[in-house]
């Protein structure tokens, strides 16, 4: 039995979930509003402000959906209510980003500057402070496409292992290689 699928979805106040035919679920909340295409062999269920997932069988296909569609409603649930944000530190000598508006301009040591429009859905800021990284901060209440977007940026220069330059999440540990040894 899937742990994940089974646990209920808490709805807070001021969240309205409705389920309408074909199993779209509209989540609307203070922040704004989302919807989800469901499989339609599962069922959904909202009674004492709890919103439960249930399969039909235990075959696999049921199984995986199950877990799936659970974890999408409680992010989407999650996502109205206080969104999500995402940190990433631009590490490395010379190595700015700055945004006007939903254009973020990123010099990472190319010869050329990077530019990336972020989509009107995901809010974008940049801060630099005297002695620290710059860094970018991703707003949203939707869980996958942020993840998305913080992945695009950093594909752009992924830190390397022997000095850690390159662009990082807030608080990620980077694996660290030792790099030439001085010889005898």
């Amino acid at each position: 039995m899937s742990r994940i699928g089974k646990a209920p979805i808490s709805i807070p106040a001021g969240v309205e979930i409705t389920v309408s035919k074909g199993n779209l679920v509209k989540v609307k909340g203070p922040k704004g509003e989302l919807q989800q295409q469901v499989n339609p062999d599962l069922g959904i269920e909202i009674e004492n402000g709890e919103l439960t997932v249930t399969r039909p069988t235990e075959s696999k296909r049921h199984r995986s959906f199950h877990g799936l569609y659970r974890s999408l409603i409680a992010n989407m649930v999650e996502g109205v209510s206080n969104g999500f944000v995402k940190e990433m530190e631009v590490v490395g000598v010379g190595y700015r980003a700055s945004n006007t508006g939903q254009l973020l301009e990123l010099t990472l040591g190319y010869s050329h500057p990077i530019y990336f429009v972020v989509p009107d859905e995901v809010k974008v800021s940049t801060e630099t402070a005297k002695g620290k990284a710059p860094v970018i901060r991703l707003e949203s209440i939707d869980k996958q496409l942020v993840g998305q977007i913080a992945a695009k940026i950093r594909a752009f220069r992924k830190p390397e292992p022997y000095k850690g330059k390159g662009i990082k999440f807030v608080g990620e540990e980077l694996r660290r290689k030792q790099g030439k040894t001085v010889g005898k």
